[in-house]
């Protein structure tokens, strides 16, 4: 009798500590189930997390942990029976605590049985709201990388395409002068130099948004006030429209300046409010806002100028939006776009060192948001433009590529120039030692161990006075200039090397 109440009281003691430790547990909530769903034990954990005192829940069914459309669905007693036939219940799903507020929880459902009958089932269920938060965030980051790659790779990869056809328009546009001066008054063929004449433009303009998206551009940064340059160009953009779309300015005129190319800021307006347009079909409103703001997030801490395109169109599909800024891809009809508008304006902001976010939804609109860095340097007024060079004097030309030479020798000509041509920087070196060489104009990409801008500093040292023009399609190396050389764009006409010439100084 003695033994068999020790055994009695050390099962007591036993249970009773077990009990205790159950109703301890602060970060767990360990609760007891009856075989339909009512709640019949609760622990301190249970009111941590749920927020339900023992004597609010107990007699109370699970089941009103769940969202509405969990209940609805059956999802509670789908997790008993699941928990029944095999032995265990688990999930990961948005759970309801007392005041109404969602939580992220981890839950175990185990049936308890006694003698092979089900008399309950043990649940226990962790908020793990933060971890999922955190997972989330990595995943997020791990996305914007992988997007990252992906248009780096398809800037290096367009970066390429475009100096190579740079040089081939290069050649177009330099033969079609000196066309002109042979056709005469013949009206067929004077149509026939327009239409490619026009076509080589086209051309151009295509392969300058590709070469912005690949941030390869180069580029003639200059602090500039935003909110003149979008009144700059709003009869532009309200031209543009139609008739059906009204545009709205909301622009805050205390905007810091920014440091970007004033003509990519234009391009990148014109085409986010071209797409603004093409989404609202039957019309709408499009508004352009500016403003001043704070950033504090990482990378992107500090003063930024805040440039929106909102319309109130049919908005862009989720599917969609992370491939909006791909070169060549639109949704529009085709005929209808080029897919390079978003392009440009994606390589033009992080080339201003900046970046540009998307806020879609489907039959509500979008809106676009471009970042830029704020300056703190004044705008710069506008300067006149130089006439024309009446050229004179000896230009050694600096161009390896024998039909981009021609093309350019040509125009030079043309402006009354003579020509000495050599096709790498060591030579041009020699070249220039020999004397007789009033200015140089030089392709910045060469083959050998000295590129064009390399050769410009070589000639500033061993020659200040000989003013240097350089030239480029793209190339990496031309953001670090900064103004320190003068750079004429690929392809250009024979009006935009006369003007650069013009400006260099004597």
């Amino acid at each position: 009798m003695v033994k068999n109440e020790k055994q009695q009281r050390d099962l007591f003691e036993g249970e009773r500590s077990f009990r205790l430790l159950v109703e301890g547990v602060a970060d767990y909530a360990l609760y007891m189930l009856d075989p339909t769903g009512i709640i019949t034990s609760w622990n301190i954990g249970g009111q941590r997390i749920k927020g339900y005192a023992a004597d609010e829940i107990l007699g109370q069914h699970f089941s009103r942990f769940y969202t509405e459309a969990d209940r609805v669905n059956g999802k509670p007693a789908r997790a008993l029976k699941i928990a029944r036939e095999q032995g265990r219940y688990e999930e990961e799903g948005w759970r309801v605590r007392k005041d109404g507020s969602f939580f992220w929880a981890s839950v175990i459902i185990d049936p308890i049985c006694e003698g092979g009958r089900l008399i309950g089932f043990a649940k226990i269920t962790r908020d793990i709201t933060e971890r999922r938060e955190a997972q989330l965030r990595l995943e997020q980051m791990q996305k914007q990388l992988a997007e990252s790659q992906k248009l780096d790779a398809l800037g290096q990869l367009t970066g390429g395409v475009a100096h190579d056809f740079n040089n081939l328009l290069m050649i177009v546009s330099g033969s079609i002068h000196t066309l002109k001066k042979g056709i005469g008054d013949d009206a067929k063929l004077q149509r026939a130099v327009a239409a490619i004449e026009a076509a080589t433009r086209r051309g151009a303009a295509l392969t300058s948004q590709l070469l912005t998206f690949a941030r390869r551009q180069s580029v003639n940064p200059q602090p500039i006030d935003i909110a003149e340059r979008i009144e700059a160009v709003r009869e532009v953009l309200g031209t543009g429209v139609g008739d059906t779309v009204k545009l709205s300015l909301d622009v805050d005129h205390t905007t810091w300046p920014v440091t970007v190319d004033a003509a990519e800021l234009e391009t990148a307006l014109i085409n986010l409010v071209i797409n603004a347009r093409d989404a609202m079909p039957d019309g709408g409103t499009i508004t352009i806002g500016a403003r001043n703001a704070r950033l504090s997030g990482e990378p992107d801490t500090g003063d930024y100028v805040a440039i929106s395109v909102a319309d109130t169109g049919t908005g862009i599909a989720p599917d969609v939006l992370d491939k909006i800024f791909d070169p060549f891809f639109t949704t529009k009809p085709v005929g209808k776009g080029t897919g390079l508008g978003l392009s440009q304006v994606h390589g033009f902001t992080h080339q201003a060192g900046g970046t540009v976010m998307v806020d879609s939804e489907l039959g509500k609109g979008s809106t676009v948001t471009i970042l830029l860095p704020r300056d703190r340097a004044s705008p710069q007024a506008a300067k006149a433009e130089p006439a024309d060079s009446n050229g004179s004097g000896t230009v050694l030309l600096v161009e390896d590529n024998p039909d981009v030479a021609a093309a350019s020798i040509s125009l030079l000509e043309q402006l009354g120039y003579s020509v000495r041509r050599v096709a790498d920087a060591e030579e041009a070196l020699r070249e220039v030692e020999r004397d007789g060489v009033d200015l140089v104009f030089s392709d910045i990409v060469m083959p050998g161990k000295m590129d064009g801008l390399g050769l410009a500093r070589r000639l500033r040292e061993i020659r200040p006075d000989l003013p240097v023009l350089l030239a480029t399609g793209y190339s990496d190396v031309a953001a670090s200039v900064r103004g320190d050389f003068s750079i004429l764009r690929k392809p250009y006409e024979i009006h935009q090397l006369s003007r650069a010439l013009a400006k260099l100084p004597r």
